[in-house]
């Protein structure tokens, strides 16, 4: 099953995949898509806040973040990892329960990384916001370190995250049933 996504003018089939035995969700892959990766950047910075960095959390929203630091000409920006490597140093970490990943995950900073953000006006990126749960383990972070969240950003929006009003997204991406019919 597919369904068919058209964000931008720019168009791609999206593979339908079981969350549990009744909801499916499309497969929202950013990696290798340059038209689609460029063009999103582009539409989410007419929208983010003032900021000083912006953060993501590994690893679908890399690209994405990349590419909005390229074009607004920013000199870093901060991925949360989700293992702590072994050039990490004062490590910062929260967990996070995600829509896509079977297992509690954690996410961890360099000490670097949380002394880059002290301070600093941040805007947490994704990719599609679901549950909200990478997003906020990103927030508490971000808190944790001493930065200020001015803004969440992400391209789509999956099932009820589009009615939440603390985020600003480019689309709507609606759950689906075993057959494929969108369900909201």
């Amino acid at each position: 099953m597919k369904y068919n996504l058209d964000i931008f003018g720019i168009k791609r089939e999206l593979e339908l995949f079981p969350i549990n035995k009744d909801v499916y969700i499309a497969g929202f892959i950013m990696f290798g898509d340059v038209e689609l990766t460029v063009k999103c950047a582009e539409e989410l910075i007419k929208i983010i806040p003032e900021h000083d960095l912006m953060i993501t959390a590994e690893t679908k929203g890399i690209p994405l973040l990349y590419e909005m630091a390229r074009q607004q000409g920013a000199d870093n920006y901060i991925v949360a990892r989700k293992s702590q490597k072994l050039y990490m140093k004062d490590t910062v970490m929260a967990e996070v329960d995600s829509i896509t990943t079977e297992n509690r995950q954690s996410l961890f900073l360099s000490g670097d990384d949380a002394k880059a953000l002290q301070g600093k006006r941040v805007v947490l990126i994704d990719d599609v916001i679901s549950t909200g749960n990478s997003i906020k383990a990103l927030a508490n972070l971000v808190d944790m370190v001493g930065g200020t969240v001015v803004g969440t950003l992400a391209v789509l929006a999956e099932g009820d995250a589009i009615e939440r009003d603390d985020i600003k997204v480019l689309q709507h991406l609606p759950l689906f049933d075993k057959n494929g019919n969108p369900l909201d």
